[in-house]
Order: C-alpha cells, then sequence, then structure tokens
C-alpha cells in the first residue's frame, strides 16, 4: 500500500524594481574622477545604497588610465550593478570583475544631484515624522537621526547621516550613516525592508537574516557588512 505524500509548498514570487543610475565617464578620466569627487562632497549621501550601471560608450581600448576607474569608484562607495557599452576583450579592463547589465530597464531623463555648500558642520539633530512615509517619498536628512512614527510603505525611501528609528514597518528603503557615519543604525518594530544600507554597505531583502526580517528588529554595521539584530 503506498503512502500518500503531502502536497508540495507553493512557490511564492513576486515583481520588484528599482531605480539605477547611469555614470558615463568621459575622458581625460583624471579630470572626471575630480568632478566627480566634488560632486559627492557637494552631494554627500546621494549614492549611498544606490545601485549604479557604468555605461563606458564614451571609452576606447586605449583611453588612459582606464584600468583604473572600476577599482576608483568602488574606493569612493559607488556600488557598480552592471556595466555596459563596453568590450570585455580591452586589455585595460582584463582584471576587472564584470557585472552583467540588467536587461530590460528603460533610460530616463537626465538626473541632477543636489548640490548644497555647507557653511559649516552642522549640529546633529533629529528629525521626527509623526505620519507614515507614503510610496513614492524620497526624505533625505543629512544632519543626524530620523524618527519615524508610522510606517516606511515599500516604493518610499528614508535617508539619514544618523540613525533611522521606524516604529511602524520598515516595507520601503532605509539608508542610514550617510556621510560616513559607519556607526549609525537602523531599529524597526517589523523589518520586511526593501533595502537598507549603512554607509553605503547595503543588503537587499533576500540577504537579509531570516530569523529577524518580520520581526523587532535593528540593524549594524561590523567592518564591511550588515548585522542583524532582533529588537526585546
Amino acid at each position: 500500500m503506498s503512502g500518500t505524500h503531502p502536497p508540495l509548498p507553493r512557490i511564492r514570487m513576486s515583481g520588484r524594481s528599482f531605480l539605477a543610475l547611469t555614470l558615463t565617464p568621459e575622458a581625460p578620466l583624471e579630470d572626471w574622477l575630480v568632478a566627480l569627487d566634488h560632486q559627492i562632497t557637494r552631494s554627500v549621501g546621494f549614492f549611498a545604497g544606490k545601485p549604479v550601471i557604468l555605461d563606458l560608450s564614451m571609452m576606447q581600448a586605449d583611453t588612459p588610465n582606464l584600468a583604473f576607474l572600476l577599482p576608483a569608484l568602488k574606493e569612493r562607495g559607488i556600488r557598480v550593478l552592471g556595466i555596459e557599452n563596453g568590450d570585455r576583450s580591452w586589455p585595460a579592463v582584463a582584471d576587472w570583475e564584470w557585472p552583467e547589465s540588467p536587461v530590460g530597464g528603460r533610460s530616463s531623463s537626465p538626473i541632477t544631484a543636489p548640490e548644497e555648500e555647507p557653511e559649516g558642520p552642522p549640529e546633529p539633530t533629529t528629525l521626527l515624522i509623526e505620519d507614515p512615509v507614503r510610496s513614492g517619498q524620497h526624505i533625505v536628512w543629512p544632519d543626524g537621526d530620523v524618527v519615524i512614527l508610522g510606517a516606511v510603505a515599500s516604493g518610499a525611501e528614508v535617508s539619514a547621516g544618523g540613525s533611522i528609528h521606524v516604529y511602524g514597518a520598515l516595507r520601503g528603503r532605509a539608508i542610514a550613516g550617510i556621510g560616513g557615519h559607519g556607526n549609525a543604525r537602523i531599529y524597526t518594530r517589523n523589518l520586511a525592508a526593501e533595502l537598507v544600507a549603512i554607509d553605503g554597505f547595503y543588503a537587499t531583502a533576500e540577504e537579509m537574516d531570516p530569523a529577524c526580517t518580520e520581526k523587532p528588529a535593528q540593524v549594524l554595521l561590523s567592518g564591511e557588512a550588515l548585522l542583524f539584530r532582533p529588537l526585546p
């Protein structure tokens, strides 16, 4: 007599989209990197946790210092998600880790990073948000912590120079420690985020510790890895 087998579990799938920035470097690369450093200084945290596509359409096989381009971007905390419009056979890029560029994306209009010339280092302050952060909203607070009494919806993004405290569910993106503050943390009563990042190091939903998801949790940075710990 053959035994009965329990039904197989259902495979759960859903779609998720992210905004990726495209960087198109120009020669001479030394000048382009100086301009990039200037932009990073004037737009603190703009690249933090954001996937970047490296477009090599303006590069050639013999472009001077091309071999140093990808390492230079990594040194600046820019995470390259994909590379396009280049040729792997170029000798200058032979040692690169060449991630495949995602397919199916559509180009948007050019993005201008916000530029602010700080008059001096501001005193750390806390931004209190009493309402839920809705999908599509982007909260940027480089001057200190962000405290949100409600939830952060999927498709919303919160960036802070300090720590991020979410008293409701965190379902969107939380980017703490922008501007080089590796001691920042992320706290939430329900960790269900699309992405979390601290000081440029990030983890997507698939990379988070399942023991801490959908529960009260905190996220902190240890070396170059994010740690997930339960909250009481």
